[in-house]
Formats: structure tokens, C-alpha cells, sequence
């Protein structure tokens, strides 16, 4: 086995070798949700050497775990997937309703205002 192989199947930590009648993709998925795999490649769409359409694709395969670990945890503070967002829209509800509170005044105002005009004619 070479060193790059012995590389993918050995942790570092731990030296022991993979099954002898290797891996299962069970432990594949395990091991590459573990450490993670990024893919990525680009398409371009050109038309007599002028550029038409550039298409970057990444994609990052990895536990939710290891992603954290990596920064990468927007499901969390997305309302559609999380309920942790709702507490933050709970926090504004005072600012909000005072704002409501003082959009409703104005247009009681002008209202008012409209009224009155229309009496003088």
C-alpha cells in the first residue's frame, strides 16, 4: 500500500488497517463525513471566444458536526429549518408595534386631514 493510500485508510491517530476484504461504503460515508470532501469545478459556455455563461459549482460533503467546526451552520438561523430564528423576531415585537402604533397615527392624521378639506367645499 502506498503512503497516499495508507493516508485514506488510516486515521492519524490510530495505525490500524482497513478490513482485509476492504472498505464497506458504510465506513467510506463514515470516514468522508468525518473529515469532509469539497468538489468543485467550473463550467464556461463560450461562443467564438467571447464568454457567454460561467457556472463555479462547490460543494462541501460533511457531517453537521464538522461543518460546525468548519463555520459553516446557516440551517441554524434559518426560520424555515430552525426554530431558534423565532426568538429573535420575539425580541423586536416592542420595537414593532411601536412602529405600527405610529404608522397608524399618521395615517389617522391624514385622514383627518382629508376630511376636513373635503367639509370646506
Amino acid at each position: 500500500m502506498s503512503s497516499r493510500e495508507d493516508a485514506l485508510w488510516f486515521d492519524e491517530g490510530a495505525r490500524s488497517p482497513a478490513p482485509a476484504g476492504g472498505s464497506t461504503l458504510a465506513d467510506v460515508l463514515e470516514r468522508v463525513l468525518d473529515k469532509g470532501i469539497v468538489v468543485a469545478g467550473d463550467v464556461a459556455i463560450n461562443l467564438l471566444d467571447i464568454e457567454l455563461l460561467t457556472i463555479k459549482l462547490r460543494l462541501l460533503i460533511a457531517s453537521a458536526d464538522k461543518a460546525k467546526e468548519l463555520g459553516i451552520d446557516w440551517w441554524s438561523r434559518d426560520p424555515a429549518l430552525s426554530g431558534s430564528a423565532k426568538p429573535e423576531l420575539k425580541e423586536r415585537e416592542p420595537e414593532l408595534e411601536r412602529r405600527l402604533r405610529d404608522v397608524e397615527s399618521q395615517l389617522r392624521a391624514l385622514g383627518d386631514g382629508r376630511e376636513s378639506g373635503h367639509g370646506r367645499r
